[in-house]
Protein backbone atom coordinates (compact mmCIF):
# COMPACT_ATOMS: atom_id res chain seq x y z
CA UNK A 1 0.00 0.00 0.00
CA UNK A 2 2.60 2.34 0.90
CA UNK A 3 5.18 1.77 -2.23
CA UNK A 4 1.48 2.18 -4.14
CA UNK A 5 1.36 5.47 -2.84
CA UNK A 6 4.08 6.92 -3.54
CA UNK A 7 4.10 5.94 -6.70
CA UNK A 8 0.97 7.63 -7.81
CA UNK A 9 2.36 10.60 -5.49
CA UNK A 10 5.10 10.83 -8.08
CA UNK A 11 3.11 10.62 -11.25
CA UNK A 12 0.79 13.30 -9.87
CA UNK A 13 3.77 15.69 -9.70
CA UNK A 14 5.21 14.84 -12.66
CA UNK A 15 2.05 15.56 -14.39
CA UNK A 16 1.36 18.81 -12.45
CA UNK A 17 4.94 19.97 -13.83
CA UNK A 18 4.09 19.24 -17.19
CA UNK A 19 1.26 21.49 -16.89
CA UNK A 20 2.38 24.05 -15.15
CA UNK A 21 2.65 27.17 -17.45
CA UNK A 22 6.26 28.71 -17.11
CA UNK A 23 6.72 32.06 -16.38
CA UNK A 24 7.11 34.56 -19.57
CA UNK A 25 9.54 37.50 -19.21
CA UNK A 26 8.08 41.05 -20.94
CA UNK A 27 8.31 40.25 -24.70
CA UNK A 28 11.74 42.87 -26.54
CA UNK A 29 9.93 45.78 -28.06
CA UNK A 30 10.21 45.70 -31.65
CA UNK A 31 10.08 49.33 -32.07
CA UNK A 32 12.14 52.36 -30.29
CA UNK A 33 15.15 51.58 -27.99
CA UNK A 34 15.01 48.98 -25.87
CA UNK A 35 16.83 50.82 -23.00
CA UNK A 36 15.99 54.01 -21.63
CA UNK A 37 19.00 56.08 -22.64
CA UNK A 38 20.18 59.08 -20.67
CA UNK A 39 18.03 62.04 -21.47
CA UNK A 40 19.79 65.16 -22.98
CA UNK A 41 19.78 68.23 -20.46
CA UNK A 42 18.43 71.57 -21.70
CA UNK A 43 21.73 72.63 -21.45
CA UNK A 44 23.44 75.73 -23.15
CA UNK A 45 24.50 75.88 -26.57
CA UNK A 46 27.02 78.38 -27.81
CA UNK A 47 28.86 79.75 -30.89
CA UNK A 48 31.79 82.37 -31.15
CA UNK A 49 32.77 84.65 -33.78
CA UNK A 50 35.10 87.07 -34.29
CA UNK A 51 34.00 89.65 -32.90
CA UNK A 52 31.20 88.63 -30.59
CA UNK A 53 29.35 85.62 -28.94
CA UNK A 54 26.81 84.40 -27.95
CA UNK A 55 24.75 81.41 -25.59
CA UNK A 56 20.84 79.93 -25.20
CA UNK A 57 19.10 76.81 -24.14
CA UNK A 58 19.02 74.36 -26.45
CA UNK A 59 15.13 74.17 -25.58
CA UNK A 60 12.40 76.67 -24.62
CA UNK A 61 8.42 76.95 -24.48
CA UNK A 62 6.26 78.60 -27.08
CA UNK A 63 5.79 82.12 -25.92
CA UNK A 64 8.54 81.34 -23.39
CA UNK A 65 11.04 83.93 -23.23
CA UNK A 66 14.38 82.52 -24.89
CA UNK A 67 17.25 84.23 -23.50
CA UNK A 68 20.80 84.81 -25.87
CA UNK A 69 23.64 85.87 -23.88
CA UNK A 70 27.41 86.63 -25.09
CA UNK A 71 29.91 89.09 -25.34
CA UNK A 72 31.31 91.91 -27.46
CA UNK A 73 32.82 95.56 -27.12
CA UNK A 74 31.04 97.67 -24.83
CA UNK A 75 27.93 99.57 -27.08
CA UNK A 76 27.94 97.37 -29.64
CA UNK A 77 24.71 96.70 -30.81
CA UNK A 78 23.97 92.99 -31.10
CA UNK A 79 21.28 91.74 -32.90
CA UNK A 80 19.36 87.81 -32.83
CA UNK A 81 18.36 86.77 -36.26
CA UNK A 82 16.36 83.41 -37.17
CA UNK A 83 16.68 81.43 -40.13
CA UNK A 84 12.79 81.49 -41.95
CA UNK A 85 12.78 78.34 -44.17
CA UNK A 86 9.83 79.61 -46.10
CA UNK A 87 11.10 83.01 -47.33
CA UNK A 88 15.15 81.07 -47.07
CA UNK A 89 16.49 84.80 -44.90
CA UNK A 90 17.69 85.37 -41.46
CA UNK A 91 15.54 88.02 -39.58
CA UNK A 92 15.98 89.94 -36.54
CA UNK A 93 13.98 88.96 -33.32
CA UNK A 94 15.68 90.38 -30.65
CA UNK A 95 18.15 93.31 -30.43
CA UNK A 96 20.45 94.24 -28.04
CA UNK A 97 23.25 96.86 -26.67
CA UNK A 98 26.11 96.02 -25.05
CA UNK A 99 27.16 96.93 -21.71
CA UNK A 100 30.57 98.42 -20.49
CA UNK A 101 32.35 94.95 -19.43
CA UNK A 102 31.08 93.97 -22.79
CA UNK A 103 28.49 91.43 -21.74
CA UNK A 104 25.00 91.60 -23.41
CA UNK A 105 21.23 90.13 -23.13
CA UNK A 106 18.88 89.87 -25.86
CA UNK A 107 15.59 88.22 -25.09
CA UNK A 108 13.07 86.75 -27.83
CA UNK A 109 9.62 85.84 -26.89
CA UNK A 110 9.01 82.14 -28.85
CA UNK A 111 6.27 82.72 -30.93
CA UNK A 112 6.42 79.79 -33.46
CA UNK A 113 6.75 76.00 -32.32
CA UNK A 114 9.45 73.90 -34.01
CA UNK A 115 13.16 73.77 -34.66
CA UNK A 116 15.27 77.01 -36.00
CA UNK A 117 18.51 77.59 -36.71
CA UNK A 118 19.70 81.53 -34.45
CA UNK A 119 23.03 83.35 -34.61
CA UNK A 120 24.51 86.41 -33.56
CA UNK A 121 24.86 89.27 -35.89
CA UNK A 122 27.17 92.67 -34.76
CA UNK A 123 26.41 94.77 -37.44
CA UNK A 124 29.34 96.86 -39.24
CA UNK A 125 30.39 100.02 -37.04
CA UNK A 126 31.24 101.96 -40.28
CA UNK A 127 33.38 101.11 -43.17
CA UNK A 128 36.62 100.22 -40.89
CA UNK A 129 35.18 97.83 -39.03
CA UNK A 130 33.04 95.01 -40.71
CA UNK A 131 30.00 93.10 -39.15
CA UNK A 132 30.92 89.62 -37.09
CA UNK A 133 28.28 86.87 -37.28
CA UNK A 134 28.27 84.07 -35.55
CA UNK A 135 28.43 80.23 -36.15
CA UNK A 136 24.49 79.06 -36.22
CA UNK A 137 23.03 77.49 -33.16
CA UNK A 138 20.06 74.93 -33.34
CA UNK A 139 17.24 75.54 -30.83
CA UNK A 140 13.88 73.84 -30.43
CA UNK A 141 10.54 75.68 -29.58
CA UNK A 142 8.10 72.86 -27.86
CA UNK A 143 4.86 73.43 -27.72
CA UNK A 144 2.97 73.16 -23.68
CA UNK A 145 0.47 70.53 -23.24
CA UNK A 146 -0.46 68.00 -20.67
CA UNK A 147 0.65 64.26 -21.01
CA UNK A 148 0.07 60.91 -18.66
CA UNK A 149 1.99 57.92 -18.85
CA UNK A 150 1.57 53.98 -19.05
CA UNK A 151 2.56 50.51 -19.65
CA UNK A 152 1.53 48.03 -16.76
CA UNK A 153 -1.57 46.30 -17.81
CA UNK A 154 -0.51 46.24 -21.62
CA UNK A 155 3.08 44.68 -21.59
CA UNK A 156 2.98 42.20 -24.05
CA UNK A 157 0.31 43.89 -25.88
CA UNK A 158 0.43 45.37 -29.57
CA UNK A 159 0.13 48.93 -29.54
CA UNK A 160 -2.10 51.01 -32.37
CA UNK A 161 1.49 51.37 -34.29
CA UNK A 162 2.07 47.21 -34.50
CA UNK A 163 4.92 47.89 -31.81
CA UNK A 164 4.97 45.34 -28.72
CA UNK A 165 4.66 47.42 -25.86
CA UNK A 166 7.22 46.64 -23.42
CA UNK A 167 9.01 48.04 -19.95
CA UNK A 168 11.65 49.48 -22.58
CA UNK A 169 10.05 50.57 -25.60
CA UNK A 170 10.61 54.55 -26.29
CA UNK A 171 7.68 56.05 -27.46
CA UNK A 172 4.48 58.47 -26.98
CA UNK A 173 1.11 58.08 -27.73
CA UNK A 174 -1.31 60.59 -29.95
CA UNK A 175 -4.51 61.11 -31.83
CA UNK A 176 -3.64 62.54 -34.89
CA UNK A 177 0.40 62.23 -35.51
CA UNK A 178 1.47 59.63 -37.95
CA UNK A 179 3.11 56.37 -36.27
CA UNK A 180 7.12 56.95 -36.62
CA UNK A 181 6.65 60.59 -36.04
CA UNK A 182 9.49 61.39 -34.36
CA UNK A 183 8.86 63.66 -31.04
CA UNK A 184 11.01 66.19 -28.62
CA UNK A 185 9.74 66.07 -25.39
CA UNK A 186 10.81 68.52 -22.78
CA UNK A 187 10.45 68.10 -19.05
CA UNK A 188 11.73 70.50 -16.34
CA UNK A 189 15.18 70.59 -17.95
CA UNK A 190 15.29 66.87 -19.67
CA UNK A 191 14.78 66.55 -23.20
CA UNK A 192 14.32 63.41 -25.75
CA UNK A 193 13.00 62.48 -29.05
CA UNK A 194 11.04 59.35 -29.27
CA UNK A 195 8.87 58.04 -32.00
CA UNK A 196 4.83 58.08 -31.88
CA UNK A 197 4.07 54.26 -31.16
CA UNK A 198 0.34 53.90 -30.15
CA UNK A 199 -2.41 56.04 -30.21
CA UNK A 200 -4.40 58.10 -27.09
CA UNK A 201 -4.46 59.56 -24.75
CA UNK A 202 -7.79 59.13 -24.28
CA UNK A 203 -8.08 60.81 -20.72
CA UNK A 204 -9.54 64.37 -21.22
CA UNK A 205 -7.45 67.39 -21.27
CA UNK A 206 -4.51 65.36 -21.86
CA UNK A 207 -2.32 65.55 -25.21
CA UNK A 208 0.24 62.96 -24.59
CA UNK A 209 0.46 59.63 -23.29
CA UNK A 210 4.60 59.15 -22.38
CA UNK A 211 5.58 55.05 -22.64
CA UNK A 212 6.62 54.61 -19.53
CA UNK A 213 10.40 53.96 -20.29
CA UNK A 214 9.92 57.68 -21.57
CA UNK A 215 8.34 58.48 -18.26
CA UNK A 216 11.55 57.24 -16.66
CA UNK A 217 14.45 58.98 -18.69
CA UNK A 218 12.57 62.17 -18.22
CA UNK A 219 11.82 61.32 -14.18
CA UNK A 220 8.09 61.99 -15.26
CA UNK A 221 6.01 60.60 -12.71
CA UNK A 222 2.39 61.90 -12.78
CA UNK A 223 -0.13 63.71 -15.11
CA UNK A 224 1.78 66.87 -15.97
CA UNK A 225 2.16 69.81 -18.54
CA UNK A 226 5.32 68.82 -21.22
CA UNK A 227 6.92 70.54 -23.70
CA UNK A 228 6.58 68.73 -27.07
CA UNK A 229 7.13 69.66 -30.65
CA UNK A 230 7.30 67.11 -34.01
CA UNK A 231 11.04 67.49 -35.81
CA UNK A 232 12.60 66.57 -38.67
CA UNK A 233 13.69 62.68 -39.13
CA UNK A 234 17.14 63.93 -39.13
CA UNK A 235 16.37 64.44 -35.32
Amino acid sequence: MTRSLGRRLLLSAAALAIAAPTAAADPPATGGAEAPPPPQTDGVVSAQGQQVTVATRAGTMLKGVARFRGNTEPGRAVSIERFDTATQAWGAVATATAAADGTYEARWRADRAGEYLVRAVLPAAGQAIAASVTPELAITVHRPGMATWYGPGFYGRRTACGQRMSRTLLGVAHKKLKCGTKVAVLYKGRRITVPVVDRGPFRHGTTWDLTSATAQALGFEHTDRVGAVRVSAAQ
